[in-house]
């Protein structure tokens, strides 16, 4: 059964930098970030119910800040400026580079990132560094790989081994022992929906869904 908080979500505001943030004493908040063009608005729209909650924009004033989704008194979706920035300047790609690091290193209340990774397209140059930023710290990461209805059920699943191997060898706290997750992700067909909200129930520290009685097997 699904939190119905994340359907009660609503934007309450935006950030171009982190002076404008809410006093972080006693928030919670989980970060969604990915590589411009990955699927991230999607995302966050199928996982909270809303059609249009992460509003997708051309102009880059809009896009190019931290948005806020508040889903109560105390928890928050914080939406992370998608990164490429194709057709901005150097310098505001600079700004955001430095912003984004410093969110993700000094933010206290933020308990874990959920991070965009277009299946077709995984671990850009800017994937790996927000990765590295987030081990340096111990920040939880959960990666979506968006758009999987693009591949076919068997590449689908070589991409996500591939991956997890990656994570395996490159971006391990141990030998073998990941601190990223990942699964695979499709706001147009639903996949994986379920799984990362459960993940965001135990990061938000929600308490467990109840259900009349136990799921019938299939």
């Amino acid at each position: 059964m699904t939190n119905p908080t994340y359907q009660r979500a609503t934007f309450t505001m935006g950030a171009h930098n982190l002076t404008q943030l809410p006093n972080s004493d006693n928030l919670i908040e989980i970060a969604f970030a990915g590589r411009s063009n990955s699927g991230k608005s999607s995302a966050i729209n199928r996982i909270t119910g809303q059609k249009a909650l992460a509003r997708i924009s051309k102009t880059p004033g809009r896009t190019q800040q931290i948005n806020y989704f508040q889903l109560d008194e105390q928890r928050y979706i914080v939406d992370l400026p998608g990164y490429g920035y194709a057709k901005v300047s150097d310098q505001v790609k600079r700004h955001w580079r430095h912003t984004l690091e410093l969110y993700l290193r000094q933010r206290e209340c933020l308990r874990g990132l959920i991070m965009m990774m277009d299946i077709r397209h995984p671990f850009t140059d800017f994937d790996s560094q927000m990765l590295e930023w987030c081990q340096v710290t111990g920040m939880p990461v959960h990666i979506l790989l968006t758009k999987a209805d693009k591949l076919g059920r068997g590449a689908a699943g070589n991409t996500l081994m591939q991956v997890r191997q990656t994570l395996n060898k490159e971006f391990s706290v141990e030998r073998d022992q990941p601190w990223a997750t990942v699964q695979l992700f499709s706001a147009l067909k639903g996949t994986g929906v379920e799984d990362a909200q459960a993940l965001l129930d135990e990061w938000f520290g929600f308490e467990p869904v109840q259900t009349a009685e136990p799921p019938k097997n299939r």
